[in-house]
């Protein structure tokens, strides 16, 4: 793992150590110890050190196993004999990390507040400014490897909606599979299935249909039906390592609305143009700029209907992570993954979703999503 910045930043702040606590569903604490615990821990590193994690002696060995730093027990810590004599489980821990530090301490911005203020009447403290989230944004090869094989899962899972789309027969104003319903709720059960089958775990998969696709986020649920947008969004979580894929797309079994065939050609248009765009040497502010410049040519709007939202976003141990590829977005850099999702949202017409998840390389892009994007299924 590479800690030169998070070195760097504990000599800025003039800090004996940086100090973190939470579980592995804290990003930072995943990323700092490669731990995986639903129990809350303590992460400590001095400059030149890799690291140490405060664990019950119940996970040492394991703890020894799957994390770079190295291991200290409670007890070793001192946090039992601590705990004798001092009440508040918060001032306890406060007093470990400030004992084990030996002056100013750096914490992250997401420590829990009652530890924080503890810490903050034993020791001096200072808030680190995101060096963690800036470290996780460029990725190491087996973190790309990673996110690359979820992703390979979601093309799967994204074949198996459409595949159930595709064998779906009109009837009565819905679709029908094998005599039933075709619904939000079975093609996501079907596509989570797939997913777990790959070692993945799905989180709260969108499969909206008819005019809810004009809200982004609207989970779907009931009937899907013919001739309107299905838009089907797809985040899964690697279940070993906890690293995210994401990515969109949006069907119509029968024939599209033309305002809709309209809006899909022009997102198509606006998403192969930024791709096209992406290297490390540009802003993530250009390459939305330039999607929102596709389709405004296009003669779509892009403020507070049409295309409503950031063109895309770092993906990692987060679903939504540094870089930020939208109007605030900086210098892209070799390692990030981001996606490129260009939507248009019109609530009397429905919306259109594209997402593409890639690497981002000196001289260019390399798309992970293999699955096509054909709208028609």
């Amino acid at each position: 793992m590479r800690l030169g910045a998070l070195d760097k930043a504990i000599r800025e702040a003039q800090a004996s150590a940086y100090v973190a606590y939470g579980s592995s569903e804290n990003p930072d604490v995943r990323y700092l110890t490669r731990f995986r615990t639903d129990d809350p821990i303590i992460y400590l590193k001095k400059t030149g050190g890799g690291g140490i994690i405060i664990v019950g002696q119940m996970e040492v060995e394991r703890a020894a196993r799957e994390s770079p730093a190295a291991v200290m027990t409670r007890a070793e810590s001192g946090l039992l004999d601590i705990l004798k004599v001092e009440q508040s489980k918060e001032k306890a821990l406060a007093m470990v990390m400030a004992n084990l530090a030996g002056g100013k301490i750096l914490i992250p911005s997401t420590i829990p507040y009652a530890i924080g203020r503890e810490l903050e009447q034993i020791s001096d403290v200072v808030i680190d400014s995101g060096t963690i989230s800036r470290m996780r944004a460029v990725k190491t090869l087996n973190e790309i490897d990673i996110i690359r094989r979820v992703q390979n899962a979601t093309d799967k899972a994204m074949e198996v909606a459409a595949a159930m789309i595709r064998n779906s027969r009109q009837r009565h104003g819905i679709l029908m599979l094998k005599k039933a319903p075709l619904t939000s709720e079975s093609v996501r059960a079907a596509m989570h299935c797939s997913l777990l089958e790959a070692g993945c775990t799905p989180t709260d998969t969108i499969v909206s249909c008819g005019l809810d696709t004009a809200i982004p986020h609207v989970r779907g649920t009931g009937p899907l039906m013919p001739d309107q947008p299905i838009v089907i969004d797809i985040f899964p979580r690697d279940e070993r390592t906890g690293y995210y894929s994401d990515m969109t797309r949006t069907f119509v079994k029968g024939e599209p609305d033309s305002k809709i065939q309209e809006m899909y050609d022009a997102v198509r248009d606006a998403q192969n143009l930024a791709q096209s765009a992406v290297t490390s040497k540009i802003s993530g502010a250009i390459v939305h700029g330039i999607a929102v410049k596709s389709l405004n040519d296009a003669g779509f709007e892009s403020n507070a209907k049409g295309f409503i939202h950031n063109l895309g976003h770092g993906v990692g141990l987060e679903v939504h992570e540094l870089p930020t590829v939208g109007p605030a977005g900086g210098t892209l850099a070799s390692g990030n993954i981001i996606t490129i999702e260009p939507g248009l949202y019109y609530k009397d017409v429905g919306g259109v979703r594209l997402e593409n998840i890639g690497l981002v390389k000196s001289r260019g892009f390399e798309c992970f999503t293999k699955f096509g994007r054909d709208l028609k299924v």
